[in-house]
């Protein structure tokens, strides 16, 4: 649901308090283009719900990398140290 500026409303409230007709109008206009060029719509956030689970997606992998080669370089480092026992061991 998207909300819009009510700026007839607007400019009457500011022309009820008191400014100029043309100053109400300008102000309401100024804070239309404002309200309304930082509004989110729906399809805003769905791509940038699409981009996330893209990020999501590779950060998932990356981490699955990661965790494959330390396993990998703990188990060399427990071969060396296992090897290197023996070898003292036999001495």
């Amino acid at each position: 649901m998207a909300y819009a500026l009510d700026t007839l409303s607007y400019a009457k409230r500011l022309r009820d308090a008191g400014i100029a007709q043309q100053q109400a109008e300008a102000h309401a206009e100024a804070a239309r283009e404002f309200v309304m060029g930082e509004l989110v719509t729906k399809a805003d956030l769905q791509a940038v719900k699409a981009d996330l689970q893209v990020v999501k997606a590779d950060l998932l992998a990356a981490m699955d990398t990661l965790s494959l080669r330390l396993t990998l370089r703990l188990g060399v480092m427990l071969a060396a140290g296992l090897a290197t026992l023996a070898a003292v061991i036999k001495l």
